[in-house]
């Protein structure tokens, strides 16, 4: 986010997300594509799980080839 305390912002609004299942959020790794939030699953592997299914490569706890599934909010186009 670019915020002082905006991770924190984002971890507390993910948290509330998955437990109401409203937003995909095993989707949302760190700024280097690690699976850091994986410990809020119900499961170390679910986050992984999720993300393969989609076709996502995962290999030692980080996305392969991150900077091409990465995206940015700037490059948000309205």
């Amino acid at each position: 986010m670019g915020q002082a305390g905006g991770a924190r912002a984002v971890g507390w609004v993910l948290k509330q997300a998955y437990a109401k299942q409203t937003l995909p959020t095993h989707r949302v790794v760190n700024r280097l594509g690690i699976l850091t939030g994986k410990h809020h699953f119900s499961s170390l592997t679910e986050m992984q799980e999720r993300l393969e299914a989609e076709g996502i490569f995962i290999e030692n706890d980080k996305v392969v080839n991150f900077e091409k599934h990465f995206w940015h909010p700037e490059d948000l186009v309205l």
